[in-house]
């Protein structure tokens, strides 16, 4: 194949190139920016409230109907469900990924209906919501005070009237949810002693409600006739202020006396509940967060809803102001930065690099031209695809670098060679140096997209992140290779010229002496490479003890480096959550809160910290529980480089990696509020960081759950769970396990006693209905307010509610009219028992909180052992989030690999028209990934998404080289050179550009591998892997290849006789005058 035209035409190659940066800046301006690519499945969240119920009541009337028509609905792959104290009942539906969310949604919402007749009739009032939400936020976002002007009710209200909505328009956002509860509600506070005068009980207010708190139609006047005007007729409608509700009539007889509502009860605008506290910096606060629908863009969005509260910041009244508490974007594009930062260095690096090794500006340019064309022109598939641009593809664009300046440096060092042989023109050195190698370059892009391709078919969540980085790196080598093919010879033919001899000029630069004396120190180099390749063609067991090594190592690091999905990071948020003993009363919890938010407000690295009493991440809602929402100081006031305290974390035996640990990270800040809330010891403290990949879980805990599907008692099942956490505590694995999950909660079983209730003439529903209206409330009706619609809620005085003994004080109503106190138709027994109950796919459910030690990979196998030992019959387990997710893809990963061995092995048997010689190429990559291992665990790291796309990528770098050198030595073997001698000028001449280009990456790579500040553990992962697979690899491969190419040829040749080639000898000849002997290489400086 001749691309002599190319060469040729030299405006034809350039517009071409021109053609690939200018749409590839298209596609770069128009391409999304994303953490990580979308992997997160849809989720559809279910959730109503069921007023007064305990946890087992909203489980079996709610949540079980619901969860029983919901199971099985299309795509679905599991589902959670968990039922409260406080009446709370949420079913979190997880569908497949690729399903659309929209349809999930609708055919959720479906089977929801279908359940709705076995609802009580409470709960349909209340209404059941479906909505397609991830379960992770984009934005946490608070509305503060300055002042203290303003109470946590009016915030709260505030931001749901003039905020939320505003918020809920952007495109992409599911739900904004508050952590409040104190959205306005009309109370009305029922006053036993007075309803117990009048004869009333809480049914009585809810009737005179319903009759008197209406909207009407009543219609109009004169509609249809011939009268000159129509009359309206209108009704004053809803009551909207608590002195109309006041004054609604309860009775009224003939003398003219009138019971009005206020006579019995005390009405207010108060909250629709009481539960939930929130302060920000100690000052009161309303809270919300920002959650996505399932393949939107979390970057697009979050800009969008900052766009938005500094548009509502504009009409807020005066002292009111929010702040942002969680924001993903800041993480991102503080990553992005140091990403490009380092690709930026990186090119100057190989720039360096490079122009050692060619030795004139002229030579290094045409490469450092071609990679820029390739990166960019990328960018352009990148937006045909649909990808975005995120950290995966940025590392793939980092990566690629090398592979991409590989090909012009081929392209370089051929027309090179051609001028060492004499060629007086540039031109016609390009076009038979292109002549000899464009089928190689051909042929090698087809072998290096068959270990990208792969990868870009795997399902799941690993196959995600795997087809952006595999899609990115083809596409990358494809245009390196069509610049290999025309941008690169052209620019060969008007930049280079005919090498001089080398002349020992007096007055020649520094520079040039540089240049001279390494081509010295190079040449003997290469000369005693070809003595070693030698000695090991002579002792070709070494090389087979030496690849079984090397295969050897590689299944000991596969098998003992710890493994991930991604790295944790610094995002500059952290959560801590409060749990008080069992029943610890709201007033008290908010004490332990003042006392950890005091602690934390002393930490130097926290700028803000929301607390939120009543709530917590982890185990609900509860009057015991409380979660605080830090956010830390900017990355760079955290950022103090202590580099003595850093060696003595290596000195002291603490690892390598100490040398780049940030003293002020997120992990120092963990510590040091572990160490800050030690002191506290009436409440159990847990600090987590949020979630590397959104829409999974809360935390980066691993996320378990235990099930019970015997069906069997709740206490029984806590002691299953608390023998397994033992257990899992002991494992060096772990650093703690736990659940919030406590049967523990002081409770009152009620009993009704029939009998007595049919002796005197009433039921136990009307002594329920009159306990649920004091103690648990009712929704009674609706009223207008702010242009918004609020409940109406009875319930009894907060005095009334304190003690049992207050139920001698409620009256219900008996079939004579007389009014009889409920304690005589109830009996309360002191019981414990939980305050939620969770389900996993329809089985009662023990959520665990499980912290690694190290990573969650082998965190995630203790798991599993542990459960194999301990789990009786009939109880199991099962993963979720992000979790579930790497447990599914540990499996992938393996395949991954094998296909990527497997498409190289049939690529370059077709190509060699051999089932063997591709063996000399396969058999020397596994030195590199053994390298690559050995520098991951010597820095601490672990095997997740960052490594293996390092190894990817030394799989095709690697595999690259030993293609060049078996396809050189190939070419020499076909002019009727020795076996041996063929391998041997082959491997010396590529000795060159696999140096050159094995150097720029491991150099270009360096800091990557040292890499501080801002996503700093994922680069150093992939670095140290690639660089460690690279210096390795390299060194064992340009020993070994010869050696395994002389082998598998002569084996092949056996079976099927070399038939040689009619090549002038005249050129053979000129090769063997280059490279047969050291110090006689011309000077390329000269040039």
């Amino acid at each position: 194949m001749t691309f002599s035209k190319f060469i040729k035409r030299p405006v034809l190659s350039t517009v071409i190139s021109i053609f690939f940066v200018l749409l590839g800046a298209i596609g770069l301006i128009s391409l999304p920016v994303e953490q990580y690519p979308d992997i997160a499945p849809p989720t559809i969240s279910v959730w109503t409230v069921y007023q007064g119920a305990d946890a087992k009541t909203v489980m079996n009337a709610v949540v079980t109907p619901l969860e029983e028509s919901i199971n099985g609905v299309e795509n679905m792959t599991y589902m959670t469900s968990s039922a409260t104290n406080s009446g709370m009942a949420q079913i979190t539906i997880f569908f497949k990924q690729g399903t659309n969310a929209d349809m999930a949604a609708v055919n959720v919402q479906n089977r929801v209906a279908q359940a709705q007749s076995l609802l009580p009739a409470e709960v349909n009032r209340v209404g059941v919501t479906v909505s397609k939400r991830q379960t992770s936020n984009v934005i946490i976002f608070s509305i503060t005070t300055e002042d203290g002007r303003y109470d946590s009710k009016f915030l709260t209200n505030y931001t749901e009237i003039n905020v939320t909505p505003l918020l809920k328009r952007i495109k992409g956002v599911g739900d904004v949810r508050s952590f409040s509860t104190e959205t306005y509600s009309m109370r009305v506070w029922l006053q036993p002693e007075k309803m117990k005068q009048y004869g009333l009980v809480p049914a009585d207010i809810t009737r005179a409600l319903a009759e008197q708190n209406i909207e009407a139609a009543p219609g109009a006047f004169g509609e249809k006739s011939d009268m000159a005007f129509e009359y309206t007729l209108r009704y004053k409608g809803r009551l909207s202020d608590a002195r109309e509700f006041e004054n609604i009539i309860l009775n009224s007889n003939t003398t003219g006396q009138t019971l009005y509502l206020k006579d019995v009860a005390k009405v207010e605008l108060g909250s629709l509940m009481y539960n939930v506290n929130m302060k920000s910096n100690g000052r009161p606060a309303a809270m919300g967060m920002v959650q996505q629908v399932a393949g939107s863009n979390a970057t697009q969005i979050a800009t969008d809803v900052k766009k938005a509260l500094a548009q509502a910041q504009e009409t807020m009244p005066p002292g009111m102001i929010y702040t942002i508490e969680q924001d993903v974007t800041e993480f991102l594009f503080a990553s992005i930065e140091e990403v490009v930062f380092t690709l930026a260095l990186t090119l100057v690096l190989v720039f360096l690099v490079v122009y050692v090794f060619l030795q004139d500006f002229r030579s290094t340019l045409i490469p450092m031209i071609a990679v820029p064309v390739a990166l960019v022109g990328t960018f352009l598939f990148l937006w045909i695809f649909g990808f975005s641009i995120n950290l995966l593809t940025l590392s793939a664009l980092l990566l690629a670098i090398a592979i991409v300046v590989d090909d012009a440096i081929v392209v370089v060092e051929a027309v090179h060679a051609k001028l060492d042989q004499g060629y007086d023109n540039a031109l016609t050195a390009a076009i038979d140096a292109m002549n000899e190698i464009s089928g190689a370059i051909i042929s090698i892009t087809l072998v290096m997209s068959a270990v990208f391709v792969p990868v870009s078919f795997m399902g799941g969540t690993s196959g995600t992140f795997y087809r952006e980085f595999g899609v990115t790196m083809a596409v990358a080598i494809i245009i390196s290779a069509v610049n290999a093919l025309t941008l690169s010879p052209a620019l060969c033919a008007i930049f280079l010229k005919p090498h001089e001899e080398e002349t020992n000029d007096k007055n020649a630069t520094f520079i040039d002496r540089f240049h001279h004396g390494f081509n010295r120190v190079f040449d003997k180099a290469t000369h005693k490479y070809k003595k070693g390749v030698t000695y090991m063609l002579k002792h070709r067991v070494i090389t087979g003890i030496a690849v079984a090594v090397g295969i050897v190592a590689l299944v000991v690091g596969m098998a003992t480096t710890s493994t991930g999905l991604v790295p944790n990071e610094d995002v500059g948020t952290l959560f801590v959550t409060v749990s008080a003993a069992p029943g610890t009363s709201q007033a008290r919890t908010q004490q332990i809160v003042d006392q950890v938010d005091s602690m934390l407000a002393s930490n130097p690295a926290i700028k803000r910290r929301e607390a939120i009493t009543g709530f917590n991440f982890i185990a609900g809602q509860g009057s015991d529980q409380a979660t605080f929402v830090i956010k830390l100081k900017s990355f760079e006031e955290r950022s103090p480089k202590n580099v003595l305290a850093r060696l003595w974390g290596v000195i002291t035996g603490k690892g390598v990696a100490q040398l780049f640990m940030n003293p002020m990270d997120a992990n120092m800040v963990l510590g040091m509020i572990y160490k800050q809330t030690a002191a506290i010891k009436d409440a159990r403290i847990i600090a987590f960081g949020p979630p590397m990949i959104p829409g999974f879980s809360a935390s980066n805990a691993v996320s378990m759950s235990l099930q019970d599907k015997t069906g069997g008692d709740l206490n029984k099942f806590f002691e299953v769970a608390q023998t397994y956490l033992e257990e899992l505590n002991k494992r060096d694995e772990i650093q703690s396990a736990m659940t919030s999950y406590n049967p523990n909660y002081p409770q009152y079983m009620v009993d009704v006693d029939v009998a007595k209730c049919k002796q005197a003439g009433t039921s136990p529903a009307a002594v329920l209905s009159t306990l649920q209206g004091y103690y648990g409330g009712m929704y009674a009706s609706n009223f207008n307010a702010y242009g918004k619609l609020y409940r109406v809620m009875i319930q009894g005085t907060v005095e009334s509610r304190m003690r049992p003994e207050g139920l001698s004080n409620i009256y219900v109503r008996l079939a004579s009219g007389s009014m009889a106190p409920v304690s005589e138709f109830v009996t309360l027994k002191r019981v414990y028992g939980p305050s939620n109950i969770s389900r996993f796919n329809l089985f009662t459910a023990i959520n665990l909180n499980i912290t690694p030690s190290g990573t969650s990979g082998d965190a995630l196998k203790a798991c599993e052992e542990v459960a194999k030992e301990v789990l009786p019959t009939g109880y199991g387990y099962e993963f979720s989030g992000l979790t579930r997710s790497e447990a599914e893809s540990s499996n992938s990963t393996a395949i991954i690999f094998v296909l990527c061995f497997v498409f190289v092995y049939l690529i370059l048997s077709a190509q060699y028209e051999s089932y063997l010689l591709p063996l000399s190429v396969l058999l020397s990559v596994p030195f590199g990934l053994a390298g690559a291992f050995a520098f991951t665990n010597l820095f601490g790291h672990s095997n997740d998404i960052y490594m293996q796309i390092s190894l990817i990528m030394l799989i095709g770098l690697l595999a690259k080289n030993a293609i060049l050198i078996v396809q050189f030595a190939l070419e020499r073997r076909k002019t009727g050179m020795g076996l041996r001698y063929a391998a041997i000028l082959g491997a010396a001449a590529r000795l060159r550009p696999i140096l050159m280009t094995s150097l720029a990456m491991i150099i270009g790579l360096m800091p990557l591998m040292f890499a501080s500040g801002v996503g700093k553990n994922g680069n150093q992962t992939l670095g140290a892997a690639a660089v460690g697979g690279m210096l390795i690899g390299t060194f064992l491969q340009i020993f070994v290849v010869p050696t395994l190419f002389v082998t598998f040829q002569w084996i092949q040749e056996k079976f099927t006789p070399m038939v040689f080639a009619d090549e002038a000898s005249q050129e053979a000849q000129a090769e063997l005058k280059q490279y047969a002997r050291p110090n006689k290489k011309a000077a390329r400086n000269n040039s």
